[in-house]
């Protein structure tokens, strides 16, 4: 059986997850070691408040069409700026 982790000797994914909710980091610290790495964030998310009942029903049609509901409420609000006049 092939090993996934050097660290927790786990072979699925499951186990790995299993060793992680009883172990952390701290107890194998000098056993890491330091690498580079960048992270670009590509858009930024801003958050407005929505009637609970819209949410809802944009939530149901979401789960029909198999998207998230933020894909979804991104791709309406998309159609509405984009055929509104200057």
């Amino acid at each position: 059986m092939k090993k996934l982790s050097s660290t927790s000797k786990a072979a699925t994914i499951e186990a790995i997850g299993e060793y992680w909710d009883t172990h952390d980091t701290g107890e194998i610290w000098d056993k890491t070691k330091p690498v580079d790495m960048t992270v670009e964030i590509a858009s930024e998310k801003v958050y407005c408040a929505i009637d609970r009942k819209l949410a809802e029903n944009a939530q149901a049609i979401a789960r029909q069409r198999g998207i998230s509901t933020d894909t979804l409420i991104n791709l309406w609000i998309q159609e509405k700026v984009i055929s509104r006049p200057a």
